[in-house]
């Protein structure tokens, strides 16, 4: 087989290049990032660096992220097994180290000899190439390529934008005010860190996120759309007085353990140890020294986000490692024009892969990127079935959409096929997991 040409080196771009490589294929990788050039959003030029969060969501099996990610590892899945090296604390979710999640990567890569990597952009889509391509370029695909993609495509558009949430100091938090806990004691009990907010302090706090200076849009930006899953905080704010403390901010299942617990029958609003809402922050690396605000994208000006964040309860005195941004998203109504097995309609030598595919978040991208390797590497004869999650989200956004205002998506088990017999809501995503594993199995078992 000729030499298989990525472009891209993120989770999906890197995902691709190792299932082509593990099985003994020549891979050429493309990366237009280097040390003198870097992306809004990146702030290196390291393999697969995650950008918005350090986190791949649920590692619970009974959900439909958890259950990609076991998916993942059962088709050997480099993006998993790095995580799994690099994992720390956060609760039921999957968070890494960011620095060393995209080392392991870059190392297992080079390690099999197999990888070439060339730094410099690809700003066409190789149209007369003799040689198969993957597009893998993800949410941050250059404008000259995504003008190239964009003429090909006949579309009218590939882009929406996404935000990126703060990191913070871990210690510049002040600890006698906030706490470590996990909601519900989930995980190892106390993997977040909990800054809890009054009623008054809350309103003032969304009243400041309402009223501030955001980013200003140049007017060829302004029509772009915002992804639902990944909206801004001060977008949320507006959205209703409620919206943050039933979302990002919710209460439940914490116990402010600086204040005693009430008496039996304290009414929930009355009992101190009960915050009206609460913000979380995340381990962000494995040494434990800085910490994301979970849920806090935003396109608030930097000197914005400094002060009002700063009145939250606990971060008086925060330090930021980094401050949150906003950058363009980029995809392909992938329905109408890709087919089953991710090719491009009008050149079936090229393939997409990631998050410029219509599939959103770190893990999905990634899965993407794995198919469309595995894709290349053989002639398969047929793709996992949406009784898998990876097979469920591989229909959606090929052939289970009509093509119309498609939009990202995340796997849920909303995308799966129906469970053939009627079972008990609260054993339904058990049911849904045993399923799509036995599939998968099958599956990969015919390759």
């Amino acid at each position: 087989m000729k030499k298989i040409n990525i472009i891209g080196a993120g989770l999906a771009g890197c995902e691709a290049a190792w299932q082509l490589a593990s099985r003994g294929i020549e891979v050429e990788l493309f990366e237009m990032r280097d040390e003198s050039r870097k992306t809004f959003a990146h702030r290196t030029k390291d393999f697969a660096e995650l950008v918005c969060s350090n986190s791949l969501r649920c590692d619970d099996v009974t959900t439909a992220i958890g259950l990609l990610h076991q998916e993942m590892r059962e088709l050997n899945s480099l993006i998993m097994r790095s995580a799994d090296a690099n994992k720390i604390p956060a609760g039921s979710a999957l968070a890494v180290d960011r620095e060393g999640f995209s080392k392991f990567i870059e190392q297992e890569l080079l390690a099999t000899k197999k990888v070439k990597i060339s730094r410099r952009e690809i700003s066409e889509l190789p149209l007369d190439s003799d040689e198969q391509w993957i597009i893998a370029t993800g949410p941050l695909t250059s404008d000259l390529l995504s003008k190239s993609i964009l003429h090909h495509s006949g579309e009218e558009h590939l882009a929406f934008f996404d935000a990126i949430a703060p990191i913070i100091f871990k210690d510049s938090i002040d600890f006698n005010i906030a706490w470590f806990q996990s909601r519900y004691d989930k995980g190892s009990g106390s993997d977040y860190i909990n800054c809890p907010l009054n009623k008054s302090q809350y309103l003032e706090f969304v009243n400041d996120l309402q009223t501030a200076e955001k980013t200003e849009f140049k007017d060829w930006e302004k029509d772009t759309p915002y992804f639902d899953g990944c909206l801004p905080i001060e977008v949320m704010a507006v959205r209703g007085e409620d919206v943050l403390r039933y979302g990002p901010m919710k209460p439940v299942g914490l116990t402010n353990p600086h204040f005693p617990k009430s008496a039996e029958g304290v009414k929930l609003q009355d009992r101190p140890e009960k915050a009206y809402a609460i913000v979380q922050l995340r381990q962000d690396n494995k040494l434990g020294t800085i910490y994301n605000m979970v849920g806090f994208q935003t396109k608030l000006k930097y000197g914005e986000q400094e002060k009002i964040f700063r009145k939250i309860p606990g971060l008086a005195k925060a330090e930021f490692a980094r401050l949150g941004g906003i950058h363009r998203n980029t995809f392909i109504n992938s329905p109408k024009l890709l087919d089953e097995f991710l090719r491009f309609k009008k050149l079936p030598h090229i393939r997409f892969a990631g998050q410029v595919t219509g599939v959103e978040g770190y893990v999905e991208s990634a899965a993407m990127g794995l198919l469309a390797g595995i894709f290349c590497a053989a002639e398969v004869k047929s793709a996992p079935n949406s009784k898998t999650a990876i097979g469920a989200l591989l229909q959606h956004i090929t052939c289970g959409h009509e093509g119309i205002n498609f939009q990202p998506m995340n796997v849920n088990f909303g995308l799966f096929a129906p469970l053939e017999e009627k079972i008990k809501k609260a054993d339904r995503k058990a049911a849904y997991s045993g399923r799509a594993l036995a599939e998968l199995r099958n599956w990969s078992q015919s390759l």
